[in-house]
């Protein structure tokens, strides 16, 4: 199964929740961020490679670290260089390889963010308690219906009070999971740790758990 975890502004805790969401789903997370990569990195082969025909996409999985994961580069260079039609492709590869596959998208409506949302299976919609960020992801919610991408769930991120999810639910036209606003949650981000490893028992982890039991639920329809 292939999860792309996209969302409309940046700054909503996106990729934060896909490093996390593939923990719990014993996924390799790819960074499809081509040209703003947020998630960590490390020497070898990235997916700028990939799109360039340098590297094997299954060499640039990082198998060593807490999460597995297939990074991007940061360099103007290696975006440039990079392909982004070959995609969809790699990301499918991956798939048949490791089973389970969460797709970090890019932020806002570029060009590049139609291309992840084509590749997966499932949609997750990240976004927070704000009207910008809300109006953003139903932009983003518009784009995937277009690419056939199914919409599993909404992630509310960073919640600090009781939310109407019943209402948002109807307006994006799927359940929504509260994540509530957590300081365990961040530091694990800092520590590029998911937070199933540096406080498993703190609230903001049981709602990236549930978020996982959802998707996979989704996975045997």
């Amino acid at each position: 199964m292939i999860v792309a975890v996209a969302g409309g502004k940046g700054g909503v805790g996106k990729s934060t929740v896909a490093y996390n969401l593939g923990a719990e789903m014993d996924a390799v997370v790819v960074d499809a961020d081509l040209g703003m990569a947020d998630l960590p990195t490390a020497r070898g082969p990235d997916l700028h490679d990939v799109l360039a025909g340098r590297a094997d996409v299954l060499e640039a999985v990082r198998e060593s670290g807490p999460v597995d994961l297939l990074p991007c580069g940061r360099s103007l260079a290696g975006a440039r260089a990079a392909d982004p039609t070959a995609l969809v492709e790699a990301i499918e590869r991956v798939e048949r390889e490791y089973g389970h596959v969460v797709v970090d998208v890019p932020a806002g409506l570029r060009a590049d963010v139609g291309l992840p949302l084509l590749a997966a299976n499932v949609v997750v919609l990240v976004t927070m308690p704000e009207e910008a960020a809300i109006a953003d992801a139903l932009r983003v919610r518009a784009l995937a219906r277009e690419l056939d991408g199914g919409l599993a769930r909404v992630a509310l991120n960073r919640v600090t009070e009781a939310q109407p999810v019943e209402e948002l639910a109807t307006l994006f036209g799927a359940p929504v999971v509260s994540i509530p606003e957590s300081r365990p949650l961040a530091l694990a981000r800092a520590r590029g740790e998911p937070i199933a490893v540096t406080a498993p028992e703190a609230p903001a982890r049981a709602s990236i758990e549930e978020l996982a039991d959802a998707l996979y639920s989704c996975s045997r329809l």
